[in-house]
């Protein structure tokens, strides 16, 4: 039974307080790839709209796009273009991981023809499109890119990768050195086709290099300052009575007075009787 003066609200405290519930963008991004600078400059322009990073593999991408289970993601090209929508950033350097005594470190600069007689590993993962690979072909491929490091470690073979990938699987027995005339990856970001909301669009505009009153981008913000609102609307509500009873207050104090002042007018406005 309800006692009086209670509400039933159904479970839903939603219902009582009137909160809107604060927005969230869901950045995924894959390995190598790094959204630091994008992510200060979220921070700076959206501070009430926490941004969650998604790390992700190259194979988890496009699934965690389409479910979305990520509102965007920096990914690699190329993309699911039927399901997802993107725009590219920047091309990455390819360069050819060896072992630090490796013959190849005496040049600067590495061509497919250098490539010649050696065996280049080529994982299950790779992000470059080859139309064909340099060098002589593995018995068999690495699972991952991982795994065709170990392999270059122990002296098996070379490997290809973008230049962020050498530098995450850096090791003290390992270097490397940049490729000419071979295919390049490309960055992109990324997200589901139709799937363009206010804060996705906030963030094209980052990325893109827009200021921070570009009219593409306000949508979001006026999102999130929307969400702030409702946090504080009940305090505000509060606030706006409180001045209202003291406003009453006060208007029911000043019609006092003018009452008062006007019983004194006119007692002062009776003629005296003279004796």
């Amino acid at each position: 039974m309800i006692a009086p003066g209670d509400t039933d609200h159904g479970g839903y405290p939603g219902r009582v307080t009137g909160t809107v519930p604060t927005p969230t963008f869901r950045l995924a991004y894959v390995p190598g790839v790094t959204p630091a600078k994008w992510v200060r400059t979220w921070g700076e322009r959206l501070p009430q709209v926490p941004l969650e990073l998604v790390a992700v593999t190259a194979a988890e991408a496009r699934t965690t796009l389409v479910d979305a289970q990520a509102d965007a993601g920096l990914v690699r090209l190329p993309v699911d273009r039927d399901r997802l929508s993107a725009i590219p950033l920047y091309a990455e350097t390819t360069v050819v991981v060896v072992p630090k005594d490796h013959e190849l470190t005496a040049a600067e600069e590495v061509t497919p023809e250098d490539l010649g007689d050696y065996i280049v590993l080529h994982p299950m993962d790779d992000c470059l499109e080859w139309e064909t690979l340099p060098g002589r072909p593995a018995i068999s491929r690495p699972e991952t890119t991982a795994d065709a490091i170990e392999l270059v470690a122990a002296g098996i073979g070379v490997l290809l990768v973008p230049q962020s990938l050498a530098r995450l699987h850096h090791r003290k027995d390992l270097t490397y050195r940049t490729m000419t005339g071979v295919p390049e990856s490309q960055v992109a970001l990324s997200w589901p086709e139709g799937g363009t909301s206010d804060l996705v669009e906030e963030f094209i505009g980052i990325v893109r290099g827009r200021t921070v009153n570009s009219s593409r981008g306000r949508g979001a913000q006026e999102a999130a300052a929307a969400a702030k609102t409702g946090k504080t609307g009940k305090t505000a509500k509060t606030a706006k009575s409180a001045n209202s009873a003291k406003s009453a207050v006060s208007n029911k104090s000043a019609k006092a007075a003018r009452t008062a002042k006007t019983a004194r007018s006119a007692n002062s406005a009776k003629p005296r009787r003279h004796k």
